[in-house]
Parts: structure tokens; C-alpha cells; sequence
């Protein structure tokens, strides 16, 4: 059931409706969209949440998804909690969002809380409750990145889609898969694209390894993928790449360089390599399909779909429709601008007729009073034949203040004394000299956060070391 606005414009769909004919997997559920019209997750609990704020904190993607289906038009607030939401930030999120129950698959992980828990069960049962779907949800997403109290932002519907192109005949063709995981914004962008598009969705499954997780997509015929670069870099580091062939290659949520997007034309000859931009707070900004890293100075001139792109200082902000209403929290921060953009916090350069990133403002490294952007050192050091990934960080110096330290993934046959060398070269001939790496390190593996981005607030072990 749908309520018409106040305003007496027609009613909003809900997120089901949108929804028929799709359906979603990982390794052990295959869920239709149809078969949850009834609130058969929710049994016959599903009235006592109506017009309720509720967080939704379960144990593996596939439950997110029902949950997020069952839940949008039936609660007043819908809180998606991340996997990696840490137990002693669960407080918080319960008092900054007003949560009155808690919906999961593991009630037991909550005894104790003062908020009442509701279990979603699957496989689906039967119900012969009416599920109610009148209500605007409003649409709770946590920050990635975020340390100390979370960051919360409220988007609408409608917002959240705003993006995502209706349905049409070639839908029927396409079968979507994500490395993201669907309770942060870059996965629940690929779970609506394909629930708005009546296609399947194949998740990632807890603990399930990317090799087997590449097998499994082969399998099911996958056609349409998204991940961040770093995702990418992992899959390109496998001899499994080749289990499956996409028509369509995403990348998002990390400054996609051009070292990452001919690795992906070379691996995936006859795919469509794309990337896009979007954050949490800002939506979904633009996606560029011509494989050049960055993006065309045409799209700052003018504007598309509502979408005001501003350069100031270096750093894009954005004015869109798609973008999230406001932070929640007593202490949360104004979203917007004076003039209704918001600040992203990306540096941008402009080099000819293309915008590129160059970072983050807030991860700087300042040597000596001269200023380093780590994205920029790594996008040189990644474009060495014989590296995967690379993650570029400061190192305290008494003198300097800082160093800049580089932690180096080679290719499998790559040997760090035959490469340290020409690495350094190739930064020396392309850096300014504060710029390199004063440190290499050789390690295994890099480590990610639960969005899939180079995790750079720790320091991996490392398997060889090498002054520079």
C-alpha cells in the first residue's frame, strides 16, 4: 500500500514494487523479490514496526537485502548498520537515530540492549499478516571511514535512485554483481540498480575467498560488476580473473588512475571499463565510460541532471538532487554549503581538457612544509610493470616532520631486489624530490576496509624492507 504525498502528488513507490521480477544470491540463499511481497522474513511481527524507526543489523548481505525490502514504506526510519559496526558504537547509533527496534538474524548478539529485537528469518516462511507499506522511509546510512561516535546520513528513496535508469528490454540480459558490500552506499547503488531493473544480483558471501567468489560469478553468468580499484587490483592478481567474462566493468569509490584502467582493457578485452563518482554524503555525481581517468572539464562548464559540479580551491563540491537530506546526531555538522553544495573533500587538477584526482584533503603528508598527496605517489609507482598495488603513507622524521614510506605489492613473479631500483627511478623521474618514496616496503598483501578502499590508518607487517 501506498500513501500519496501531503502535497497530494502520486505515491512514491516503495522499493518492492520497484522490485518485482529481480532476485539476489550468494553462496547458499537465492531469494526472488516476488516471494517477499507477503513480509514472509517478518512472519507476523511486521505490524509492530510500522511508522518505527528501526536499525537493521544482520549477519550476511543476502538478509540486508530482504531486510531492505521488506522494511522501506513499512518503518518511518530505516538504519542500515555495516557489517563492521563496532558493538561499542551501537549505543550511539541507537540514541542518535531514535531506534526503537532492532531487526536481525542473530537476536542473540543483542541480549542486553535496551532496544527490542525482531528476527528476520530465512529461508522465507509463510505469513498470512498484511504488511502496511505506507510510511516515506527515511533511509539511515553509516559514514565509511569514520572513527570515534558514527557518522550518519539520511537520504530518501527517491534520492538514492536518483541515478539508476529506469527499466527497460535490455534489463532481461543483464545479470549484476558487486564486490561492495550492500550496506554501504557503492554496494546499495549496484543491489537498487538491480532491483529497479528487475535483474539478478550475486553477493559476496561471508568468508567465502575471491577466488571461489570469481568461480561462483562465472558460474551464474555474470554480466555487470562494480568495485573499487583496490577490489580490481586483487582480481587482477589472480590467475582466476579469467572464470568469468563481464560486458560491463565498474570501478568507484577510489581514484580510478589510468594504470588500473588499462590493467582492467587488457584483462577484459571485450567489457566496457567505467568509473564513477559518488560518496555517501554527495550521491552520485557522474560516471565516465571513455577509459581515461578523471573526467571531462565539459562537466563542471555544464551542468547534467541537476548535477552542479564546482571546483573551489582544488576541491569538488556538488549540488544534486541525489544527494543525502542532512547528517543526524545531536552534534552532527551542517551538510550543505551557503550555497547548497557539498564540500567532498577530493583535490582535482585540471590537465588539459580533463579534471583528475589527486587525493583527499585530509590526507596529506606534509614534508617539511612542502605537500604530498599519497594518491599521486602511488599512481607512479603503480604504473611499474612489475607492481599490483601500492599504498603510500607517512613516516615521523625528526627532521622533516614526516617521510613518505611506499608498501609494495608485487606482480607474483616479481622479485623485490631486481625492482627496488627502477621503482625508484621511475619516482625520482617522475616526482618532484619531496614527493618520493624514501621507504619501500615489499609486502603480501594490502589491507582494505569493509568498503573495499586501501585501509590507511594501519601499518601492514612487512614481509621485505628497503630503505631508499
Amino acid at each position: 500500500m501506498n500513501a500519496s504525498s501531503p502535497d497530494g502528488r502520486a505515491p512514491t513507490p516503495r522499493l518492492l514494487d520497484l522490485a518485482r521480477g529481480a532476485r539476489f544470491c550468494d553462496r547458499d540463499l537465492d531469494v526472488r523479490a516476488d516471494d517477499l511481497i507477503a513480509g514472509a522474513a517478518l512472519a507476523d511481527e511486521a505490524p509492530r514496526l510500522e511508522g518505527k524507526s528501526v536499525l537493521l543489523s544482520v549477519s550476511t548481505q543476502v538478509h540486508a537485502a530482504v531486510g531492505m525490502l521488506e522494511l522501506d514504506g513499512l518503518v518511518c526510519r530505516l538504519v542500515v548498520a555495516p557489517a563492521d559496526l563496532a558493538r561499542d558504537h551501537l549505543a550511539a547509533v541507537i540514541d542518535d537515530a531514535g531506534v526503537d527496534f532492532i531487526v536481525t538474524d542473530t537476536p542473540e548478539k543483542f541480549e542486553g540492549a535496551r532496544t527490542t529485537t525482531i528476527r528476520l528469518t530465512l529461508p522465507l516462511g509463510k505469513t498470512d499478516a498484511t504488511v502496511p507499506r505506507r510510511h516515506e522511509t527515511q533511509w539511515t546510512l553509516l559514514t565509511s571511514g569514520t572513527s570515534g561516535r558514527p557518522k550518519m546520513v539520511a537520504h530518501s528513496l527517491a534520492a538514492l535512485a536518483g541515478a539508476i535508469p529506469p527499466r527497460t528490454k535490455a534489463d532481461e540480459s543483464v545479470v549484476w554483481a558487486t564486490f561492495y558490500d550492500i550496506r554501504r552506499y557503492g554496494g546499495l547503488q549496484m543491489f537498487l540498480r538491480a532491483m529497479i531493473g528487475g535483474t539478478p544480483i550475486v553477493l559476496t558471501s561471508v568468508g567465502e575467498s575471491l577466488v571461489d567468489h570469481l568461480r561462483r560469478l562465472g558460474a551464474a553468468g555474470v554480466t555487470s560488476i562494480s568495485g573499487t580499484p583496490s577490489h580490481w587490483r586483487r582480481v587482477l592478481m589472480t590467475a582466476e580473473r579469467g572464470a568469468f567474462a563481464p560486458a560491463y566493468v565498474r570501478l568507484s569509490g577510489e581514484i580510478a588512475d589510468q594504470n588500473v584502467l588499462d590493467a582492467l582493457r587488457a584483462a577484459f578485452p571485450k567489457a566496457s571499463i567505467g568509473h564513477a563518482y559518488a560518496s555517501t554524503e554527495a550521491g552520485v555525481a557522474f560516471a565516465v565510460d571513455d577509459g581515461r581517468e578523471g573526467f571531462p572539464v565539459s562537466l563542471v562548464e555544464t551542468p547534467r541532471n541537476e548535477v552542479v559540479l564546482r571546483i573551489d580551491g582544488g576541491t569538488l563540491k556538488i549540488r544534486s538532487p541525489r544527494t543525502a537530506s542532512r547528517y543526524i546526531g545531536p552534534d552532527a555538522p551542517r551538510l550543505f554549503d551557503s550555497d547548497g553544495f557539498v564540500d567532498t573533500g577530493d583535490l582535482v587538477e585540471r590537465r588539459g581538457d580533463r579534471f583528475v584526482f589527486v587525493g583527499r584533503r585530509g590526507g596529506i603528508i606534509n614534508v617539511g612544509g612542502l605537500k604530498v598527496n599519497p594518491e599521486e605517489v602511488e599512481s607512479v609507482i603503480n604504473a611499474h610493470p612489475a607492481v599490483r598495488m601500492s599504498l603510500v603513507r607517512a613516516k615521523k622524521n625528526p627532521v622533516t616532520g614526516a617521510l613518505v614510506a611506499a608498501d609494495i605489492v608485487l606482480e607474483n613473479d616479481a622479485r623485490a631486489e631486481t625492482v627496488r631500483d627502477s621503482i625508484l627511478e621511475l619516482c625520482a623521474k617522475k616526482l618532484e624530490r619531496h614527493k618520493a618514496p624514501a621507504i619501500l616496503r615489499f609486502v603480501p598483501s594490502l589491507p582494505l576496509t569493509p568498503a573495499g578502499k586501501l585501509r590507511r590508518d594501519m601499518t601492514p607487517a612487512p614481509e621485505e624492507s628497503a630503505d631508499a
